[in-house]
């Protein structure tokens, strides 16, 4: 996706690549307290794809024409089309599969001391459930979405950029085939460096005051008046 002219099929092929990916993704992160039917799995899959293909398309035809632009902010503005493509269906992607979880809530859990939880291990057993929350729900999946786009801003953002300014150096134009490995390497580094950061932005085990969620759980907080739940990747 991030091949510098990369035509139409190409954008296509990668885009539907991509939220195939993130359907998968999606779905085996999920919070498992409320399943999935592959109607909505097989539905979200279309929107998703649909939403990236005609962002990516779109932006890409309408970047050449705003000739108000100098040639040079028209060109970053194209390389940054990939980036508006996977981040706008990506958090859209994750809403479309996990909106159940917002309509029928997800389990929370009162916070457990450190004593309770070894107390815990001991007699074995799972932890009960206090019941389902839709306002953990819609913080969970809210808080997922957002991983998504902070997920693919460095990858999608600082490569491109990067290569831009060295596109333009004498030493880039003389050597036109190194285009491709330095793009490769810019996106690897990024990886290395940028994703992790990206990726522990929100924990997966989240713990809210009971007071900010129903008010059926307000009584039923754990340790300082905590409650957790998984929020998922």
């Amino acid at each position: 996706m991030l091949t510098p002219g990369l035509q139409t099929t190409g954008i296509l092929l990668w885009q539907i690549t991509n939220q195939s990916l993130n359907v998968a993704v999606n779905n085996a992160n999920a919070n498992k307290s409320t399943p999935l039917s592959n109607s909505v799995i097989a539905k979200s899959y279309l929107l998703a794809v649909s939403a990236s293909c005609s962002v990516a398309l779109g932006l890409n035809a309408l970047a050449p024409r705003l000739k108000k632009l100098s040639p040079s902010t028209r060109t970053i503005l194209t390389r940054l089309v990939p980036f508006a493509a996977v981040a706008s269906a990506g958090a859209l992607n994750v809403f479309l599969m996990r909106g159940e979880e917002i309509r029928k809530g997800i389990d929370v859990y009162a916070v457990m001391s450190d004593s309770e939880k070894q107390r815990r291990e001991k007699e074995g057993g799972e932890v009960p459930s206090l019941g389902k929350s839709k306002k953990a729900a819609t913080l969970a999946v809210g808080e997922t979405a957002l991983s998504r786009v902070l997920n693919a801003t460095p990858i999608m953002v600082i490569p491109p950029l990067v290569l831009v300014r060295l596109q333009q150096t004498n030493w880039l134009k003389r050597r036109p085939r190194m285009t491709l490995p330095i793009n490769l390497g810019l996106i690897l580094t990024t990886s290395i460096f940028a994703l992790p950061l990206a990726l522990g932005a929100f924990p997966q085990r989240q713990a809210v005051g009971a007071q900010t969620l129903e008010k059926e759980f307000w009584d039923q907080g754990g340790q300082e008046g905590k409650v957790e739940f998984n929020r998922g990747i």
